[in-house]
């Protein structure tokens, strides 16, 4: 593919997003193709170097805010007629109550996610506290004359421990795997916002 096959289809890849953003993306990968025909490469050669461009798509429609490409694509690029203004007006107790009642659902989801993440978290943290308290309470029990519950509530410390060492590779993964979720859905969201023309 050549430079200007590449940059063609890189435009029509980001069509839906801001002007500017179009074009950095465009200016970098041009001055990157041609810095690696000046290290010796053909233009073909160069050009699969930069890598394809579904993923330099994805990737960029990753790194532009949604609230840039929402505000790119809510621009009116004509003005509302009078009729549906009024059509507008009169809707709004129905599709402004759905909005709201969407939004909140969508909220509720989020906050609800959270607040599991945040109880793995004190979970964990309550297990961590107790084999610590455990284990100190144990030795005061041992060095005292509860022999036998002091060694039970040691034991039961160092239970906590190895449930609490558990919680945390668990509580790690879960709390990447939601983020990774949670991004996911923000370049879905981005996508519904621009037009995707890449072959």
């Amino acid at each position: 593919m050549s430079k200007q096959e590449f940059l063609a289809q890189l435009r029509k890849g980001l069509s839906g997003l801001p002007q500017d953003d179009v074009d950095e993306c465009l200016t970098y990968y041009s001055e990157m193709i041609e810095d690696r025909i000046e290290e010796g490469l053909s233009e073909e050669q160069a050009v699969s170097a930069v890598g394809s461009v579904k993923e330099i798509v994805a990737q960029t429609v990753s790194d532009v805010p949604l609230s840039k490409i929402t505000k790119q694509r809510i621009k009116s690029t004509r003005r509302l007629k009078a009729w549906e203004i009024v059509l507008l007006a009169l809707g709004s107790p129905i599709w402004l109550s759905l909005l709201i009642a969407a939004l909140a659902v969508i909220l509720s989801l989020y906050v609800v996610l959270w607040s599991v993440i945040t109880s793995l978290w004190a979970v964990f943290a309550s297990l961590a506290a107790c084999s610590v308290g455990g284990v100190v309470s144990g030795v005061v029990f041992a060095i005292g004359d509860n022999g036998l519950t002091g060694i039970a509530v040691i034991a039961a410390g160092i239970v906590c421990a190895g449930l609490s060492i558990f919680m945390f590779y668990g509580c790690n993964a879960t709390t990447r795997g939601v983020l990774i979720f949670i991004k996911k859905i923000a370049v879905w969201i981005k996508n519904c916002f621009i037009k995707k023309e890449v072959a």
